[in-house]
């Protein structure tokens, strides 16, 4: 039942060409075959979309080079162009070039159409007000793996100067003065917090200090974006960052950080159905802490880092995997989205496996499916495994006992969010039987190319009914 390959997705570039496209919403595999061969991880997820932002804060253009082909991208391109950003392919498919020149307010009604379910709206509010003193934030949307508040982004904003204003249709900030520098300790080193002060602060007048900044490798690369553009800032030790306000900012040049999350989903799909998969482009400097989990459970890998055909090799060398206790954090910890591919391997590993989840209180919900599907998992409130976090007390299932190995079977399966989404294909592929995977358009939003990656890898599928995404 091999799968032709799938027409990818169109680049976003002007409105035209992003008109709505057929895309299948429901996929059936069939599991039980070694996925082999060799897949390509573009710029990341969790990078891309931010440097699009930051393009906003220059006064001439900017140049992204590996930009993947997922609607996290066409959701950004779709907000930028509606505030009259030009944005167009460059010279090859994945560069895209971004010209601010013509920045203007955008209905409200536009944002929301082309937000969706995205939470990059919050992301604009800085460069909007340094360009055009207001911004509008709709209802987020986003996956729903935990509260995800935006209060911090909102207590972050007004301590740079910015009026707030509940609205029925979502919230309207104002600028009635130059946003000025502050000092701002996060109660959490929160990704997307850290990203709002740093693309706020840059353009800000004085200095800023933000105190517990979350400084995963995609926030390193935002910084070195906004350095290129013409930004003073310095990373200092126990999570302290200090930005210097300039007066103007240039456009950039930059070729985006691989997908260390793409990377490691493929290296759990090796490890889960016993197969070898070469991922061109992953990075050994930011997947150490995966890497090392990795050997531990038994997987095996290779890195080449030459700079033709850099990459990793991931493979199961055979014999038992092996249980393990692991619990998430910040980085440089054990990345929450790494946690539910790896679940799915660990599923059969032998003997007893801990896992502590302390970065989305609802992140492993996802397992039910997995138990489903034959899989032993018993979730638990209490801390297990590991230092208490910031769910103990509160009520929530947030740690997971896995008893393997576990025969999965085939089941229908609907995805909750991104991750798990492509956590379920990563079952279906080791379970016995054709599974049923619906809502796949949701793994869309962060892997590339998924379905082509897929038959490329000698998996057996085919896809069910259509959708207009």
């Amino acid at each position: 039942m091999n799968s032709a390959p799938a027409t990818a997705l169109p680049r976003p570039t002007a409105a035209a060409d992003r008109a709505a496209t057929i895309r299948p919403d429901r996929i059936h595999i069939t599991g039980g075959t070694p996925l082999t061969g060799e897949v390509t991880a573009r710029g990341a997820k969790n990078l891309v979309p931010k440097a699009m932002v930051a393009a906003l804060l220059g006064s001439s253009p900017s140049t992204l080079r590996s930009v993947p082909q997922i609607s996290d991208v066409r959701i950004v391109t779709g907000l930028l162009e509606a505030h009259g950003v030009t944005v167009r392919t460059g010279e090859s498919r994945d560069e895209l070039i971004l010209d601010p020149t013509s920045v203007e307010s955008a209905d409200h009604a536009e944002i929301a159409a082309h937000a969706g379910e995205s939470r990059i709206p919050i992301l604009l509010c800085g460069p909007l007000l340094h360009r055009n003193g207001r911004a509008f934030i709709p209802d987020l949307g986003g996956c729903r793996i935990g509260d995800r508040p935006i209060n911090f982004h909102l207590d972050a904003l007004r301590a740079f100067g910015a009026v707030v204003e509940k609205r029925s249709d979502g919230l309207h900030l104002h600028a009635p003065q130059r946003l000025r520098g502050t000092k701002i300790t996060l109660p959490y080193p929160s990704v997307g917090s850290t990203e709002q002060v740093l693309l706020t602060a840059v353009l800000a007048e004085g200095v800023t200090e933000l105190r517990n900044a979350a400084t995963e490798p995609e926030i390193m690369d935002l910084i070195a974006v906004l350095q290129k553009m013409g930004a003073i800032i310095s990373v200092l030790d126990n999570r302290v960052i200090h930005i210097t306000g300039v007066d103007r900012l240039e456009g950039y040049t930059h070729r985006a950080l691989p997908d260390r999350l793409e990377a490691a989903s493929w290296a759990c799909a090796a490890l889960a159905t016993g197969g070898d998969i070469l991922v061109r482009g992953a990075h050994q400097g930011s997947m150490m802490t995966f890497l090392n989990v990795f050997r531990r459970v038994g997987g095996a890998f290779e890195v080449d880092d030459s700079p033709l055909n850099a990459g990793i090799r991931f493979w199961h060398p055979g014999g038992p995997l092996k249980a393990l206790a692991l619990e998430t954090d910040v980085h440089p910890g054990f990345q929450t989205d790494w946690q539910q591919p790896l679940v799915v391997a660990l599923t059969q590993a032998q003997g007893l496996s801990i896992v502590h989840e302390t970065v989305y209180e609802k992140r492993l919900g996802f397992t039910s499916a997995l138990i489903s599907m034959g899989a032993q998992v018993q979730l638990y409130r209490e801390c297990l495994g590991g230092t208490p976090c910031r769910f103990g007390q509160r009520n929530f299932m947030h740690s997971a006992v896995i008893s393997g190995p576990s025969k999965l079977h085939a089941a229908e399966l609907e995805i909750p969010d991104l991750r798990a989404g492509f956590s379920y294909l990563i079952a279906a592929l080791a379970a016995q039987g054709t599974s049923t995977v619906h809502g796949i358009s949701l793994i869309n939003r962060g892997y590339e190319d998924f379905d082509e990656k897929l038959n490329a890898l000698g998996a057996r599928f085919e896809f069910g009914e259509m959708t207009v995404q």
